[in-house]
């Protein structure tokens, strides 16, 4: 049955095409028949008149039945009309697509689009309109599976665009560009001709929305949707030109903007544009400007809600006192031991190396190592106090017990920590020299590894070696 009927459909098809291929121009102006094909026409129109192929498709039965009986019969009659009215082929189109439509066979799908596509060229020889008319063709020949992204479509809507110029219609736009992306990503069409098509199509746009006071909204939504399916391979497709183009006036936009700055100069410059072009010198200069605006501003935020950062700061910038201050109150709200550690041996190195308060210094880098268990550093830095007060520490003797004093320290920090191994090694070199002589302790009865101790403030006891 369903064979049948597939069957059927094509010798209706045949049927009523091919008695008028050889007249589809005819009209009824001298047919013996012009009566019957007026009547015909106006029974139908009277159906159909205004109604878009919804509407039709929303018809009873044998309401749509009628009027498409009596539009094959005005058809058959008089292809043409009157030769002043297109509306035999327009109507066709439309009626057929309500059967297209409910349509469940892909053999009667098939049918009934290529008579579609038949009565738009019929259309096109008998009015000449072709441009508008190929555009429509193409419109539904995108639409519909049996053309769709297929050659035939793509060279349709590229000769309706190329024939109408600035009067191309803005429904040809939008799928013109959907075929071109296909088309450019399958490698059918060069990054050449994929350029050149859009250029063609923006230029339309462009032209009417500036100009077409009807319909220069449609031209601009579709412009914006041609645009958005061209994103996927603008980066392939474009040159510099292009998005001078479309970013640059962005930017005149939102001159301060730091993303829309960022991001328009990196996209030209991978681009190929030309660094020492004005405007990329001019958005180079103007974002490392705001850039290092907003880093400051941040930088200052961050200072004053951070004292251990905004301390360790003030430090390298030799502002010791205001350094150490900050340490103190980065003190008061450090939460775990590791960042307490980390602070009292800071406010220890300068107090060593900055404002000669050993004493002190040896108490706040203990408290470090208190805090920080196999943590080298502080004891170097108790041995460089030691070193540096050596030779306030009494005499000869007095400084050379407080050097061994040092030597020990460094000794211990490598003991604890392999990552100040080097550092405590070179110390410890540096002051070998400095140990007591043989002699010098034998005159005091001391003898090699004899217990003693430093007799000034370190208050530590030593082993005693000789050079």
């Amino acid at each position: 049955m369903k064979q049948l009927r597939v069957v059927f459909i094509a010798f209706l098809m045949v049927a009523l095409f091919g008695s008028t291929a050889m007249a589809q121009c005819e009209t009824w102006n001298n047919s013996p028949k012009k009566e019957e094909a007026e009547n015909a026409h106006v029974l139908y129109r009277g159906v159909v008149k205004g109604k878009e192929v919804a509407d039709l498709e929303a018809l009873p039965d044998a309401e749509y039945q009628i009027a498409f009986e009596n539009w094959q019969k005005a058809y058959e009659l008089a292809p043409a009309a009157d030769g002043q009215r297109p509306s035999h082929y327009t109507d066709g189109r439309d009626l057929i697509k309500v059967k297209y439509k409910k349509a469940a066979d892909d053999t009667q799908k098939k049918e009934y689009a290529e008579t579609i596509m038949r009565l738009y060229d019929e259309e096109i020889k008998c009015y000449e309109n072709e441009a508008f008319l190929l555009g429509r063709k193409g419109f539904d020949m995108f639409y519909m599976p049996e053309y769709g992204y297929r050659q035939e479509t793509y060279e349709t809507l590229k000769k309706a665009l190329e024939m109408g110029g600035n009067d191309a219609e803005y429904i040809v736009l939008e799928p013109l560009a959907q075929v071109l992306v296909y088309f450019f990503k399958s490698e059918k069409i060069t990054q050449a001709e994929t350029q050149q098509m859009y250029e063609k199509m923006e230029q339309i746009a462009d032209h009417n929305i500036e100009n077409n006071d009807t319909y220069g909204t449609y031209y601009d939504a579709t412009k914006a949707r041609m645009n958005n399916f061209f994103k996927e391979i603008e980066d392939d497709v474009f040159d510099c030109a292009y998005f001078k183009k479309k970013l640059v006036p962005h930017y005149q936009e939102n001159p301060e903007d730091l993303k829309v700055i960022q991001y328009t100069y990196v996209k030209l410059k991978n681009q190929g544009c030309d660094t020492t072009e004005a405007i990329m010198v001019e958005l180079k200069g103007k974002y490392e400007t705001i850039a290092q605006a907003i880093n400051d501003s941040l930088e200052i935020v961050r200072r004053q809600n951070n004292p251990g950062y905004d301390a360790i700061q003030l430090q390298k910038e030799g502002k010791y006192q205001e350094a150490v201050a900050r340490y103190r109150e980065a003190l008061e709200t450090a939460e775990d031991d590791e960042a307490k550690a980390q602070y009292y041996y800071s406010i220890a190195f300068i107090q060593v190396w900055q404002f000669g308060q050993y004493q002190s210094a040896v108490g706040n880098a203990r408290k470090a190592a208190n805090m920080k268990s196999g943590w080298g550093k502080p004891y170097i830095l108790i041995g460089d106090a030691y070193a540096k007060s050596s030779r306030s520490c009494g005499d000869d003797w007095g400084s050379r017990m407080a050097v061994l004093a040092a030597i020990d320290k460094y000794s211990y920090a490598k003991s604890i920590d392999s990552d100040v191994a080097g550092d405590a090694n070179k110390r410890i070199g540096n002051y070998a020299g400095a140990r007591p002589e043989k002699q010098e302790g034998f005159m005091r009865g001391i003898k090699e590894g004899q217990t003693v101790k430093v007799p000034c403030w370190i208050g530590e006891s030593v082993k005693v070696r000789f050079k």
